[in-house]
């Protein structure tokens, strides 16, 4: 749908403003009027001899500005088009009847007191040297007259009481280029149990259906992908796997920059491309060494990764008053010039994405039974790992999200260490005998993809997976380690290939959890993708 916004208004009444807020917000194309009357004469004579030039092609019927814009409206590429602006009614006229039917036309008329306006010109014939006076420009006839297209306008809007934002809220109110009402387009990946439920690589599969891959959360949780293998920290773990889709990191994200800046650079995201690509939000926080020295000496107790991420979130909470810096000043990522290329309001490039109808993949970190709240505390991480808390961290609407899948391990772990309680505890020993998965393997596997230790393993947990269900509202289960229930399910490509005893296992889970088993992960490596075929009633 093209969408062609018609702007009138008199001298310096913040045409030029909207112009720009809808340039950088939805990357409009501005036709203005005076770039046309140049053409005629160059760019360098004063607004007089412009106006006289526009009411000599007035003459004409003023189809001479729909001409100018009519390749723009059937050839181009822009979804909405700014004309800034009309001067008299029977350019209005000329444009509407011309327009095909296929176009959508908005006239918005900007308004505001001749001391506001007359100041405007003034600061901006500072920039422009443009030699005619504000009061001179005023007293053309057609000029004069501009206030009266306000009884055509579909939108009039005072802009001495409002900013450049507030205008440009106004006049697209109720247009599909801008978020209207919420349209599901998110997805949210979320861990159901303790973290290391295999999210990275269940989103690394999925990556391909999706525009945009937004994450959350810090660097106490890494996610492992297998095709291309990457140990993603602070990306998005699709980044690599489809190179196309737009990278986000939200506000509530918090940054250790050694390790984002090392993926920046193994994802290729330090090029132009890349930096159009990736928008790391102004408000996330960054993590500073003394917050890794601070975890050190006290949360080895709960089992904590230690990154510092507890510290800095602790510091941006407090650190908003003035006087004491709790360890150090708080930085955002606004203020580091290493990120100034990426740093963009991303709740903006999510309206964008909403308008355009894109798909978006959130991805939370760790697990349900982490969350902050709702964790059995003081064995938690620190924030809620729900999809409540991601989608909180991520700017992104509850009435946005289309599903909910939710990661679950056949077999549950925990950080190693006094990392709080689980389910009866078992050993790989356990599992390698009931699998007949070598030990070795399991014990490989089974070590933190930021800790680096041992993990504890568990029981499935029934409740747990009927508790974080509830809390998360599960549309679907990703069903991750299938092979810990039989090494012969490592081979299986549908769900037909899997032993009888696991299929059991899964209509199981979808009853428990009462939502669908969509899909299962029967292994870690490129060749071993998701089986999709699950039947579900």
């Amino acid at each position: 749908m093209k969408v062609l916004i018609v702007l009138s208004g008199p001298i310096a009444s913040g045409k030029s403003s909207l112009c720009d807020e809808a340039r950088r917000r939805l990357d409009a194309k501005v036709v203005r009027t005076r770039k046309l009357l140049e053409a005629y004469l160059g760019p360098t004579v004063p607004r007089s001899e412009l106006q006289a030039k526009g009411d000599e092609l007035d003459e004409k019927g003023g189809t001479w500005v729909y001409e100018a814009l009519k390749d723009e409206l059937e050839k181009g590429d822009r979804d909405v088009v700014i004309l800034d602006s009309v001067r008299k009614k029977i350019q209005l006229d000329a444009l509407r009847n011309a327009l095909p039917p296929d176009v959508v036309v908005r006239h918005v008329h900007l308004k505001a007191p001749a001391f506001v306006r007359r100041q405007r010109y003034i600061e901006r014939q500072q920039r422009t040297f443009d030699e005619t006076s504000f009061e001179d420009a005023s007293k053309n006839a057609t000029e004069e007259g501009t206030v009266t297209l306000a009884n055509d306008a579909d939108v009039v809007i005072r802009t001495e009481i409002a900013d450049a934002s507030s205008v440009f809220a106004q006049t697209f109110a109720g247009l599909e280029v801008v978020p209207g009402k919420p349209i599901p387009l998110v997805d949210v990946v979320i861990g159901a149990q303790y973290g290391s439920e295999g999210k990275g690589n269940i989103c690394g599969q999925l990556a391909e259906e999706y525009d945009v891959l937004i994450r959350v959360g810090g660097p106490n949780a890494g996610h492992l992908v297998a095709k291309p293998r990457y140990k993603y920290v602070q990306l998005p773990s699709g980044t690599q796997g489809n190179d196309k889709a737009q990278i986000i990191i939200g506000a509530g994200a918090t940054l250790w920059l050694p390790q984002l800046l090392k993926e920046i650079s193994d994802c290729k995201l330090d090029d132009d491309k890349g930096r159009k690509r990736l928008s790391i939000d102004p408000q996330a926080m960054i993590i500073e060494q003394r917050d890794r020295e601070m975890e050190e000496q006290s949360l080895e107790v709960i089992g904590s990764t230690k990154q510092g991420v507890g510290v800095a979130t602790a510091r941006k909470i407090l650190g908003r008053g003035s006087g004491t810096d709790y360890g150090a000043p708080v930085r955002l990522a606004r203020d580091v010039s290493e990120l100034k290329e990426y740093v963009r309001c991303t709740k903006r490039e999510l309206e964008k994405a909403y308008a355009s109808n894109k798909r978006i993949m959130l991805e939370g970190t760790q697990g349900t039974d982490l969350s902050l709240h709702h964790g059995p505390y003081p064995f938690v991480t620190s924030r809620d790992a729900t999809v409540s808390g991601c989608l909180a961290d991520a700017g992104i609407a509850p009435n946005r999200v289309r599903r909910v899948i939710m990661v679950t391990r056949t077999y549950p772990i925990r950080v190693g260490g006094t990392s709080g309680p689980m389910m009866k505890e078992i050993d790989a020993q356990t599992i390698a005998a009931r699998s007949g998965i070598p030990v070795e393997a399991i014990q490989k596997t089974e070590v933190g993809t930021v800790s680096g230790k041992s993990r504890r393993i568990g029981e499935f947990d029934w409740e747990q997976l009927r508790r974080a269900a509830i809390l998360n509202g599960a549309t679907d289960i990703a069903l991750t380690f299938v092979d810990y229930l039989d090494s012969r399910n490592a081979d299986a490509k549908s769900y037909n290939d899997l032993t009888p005893d696991t299929k059991n296992f899964i209509k199981t889970v979808a009853r428990v959890a009462n939502a669908a088993v969509t899909y299962v992960s029967v292994g870690f490596g490129e060749d071993q993708s998701l089986i999709r075929d699950v039947p579900n009633p």
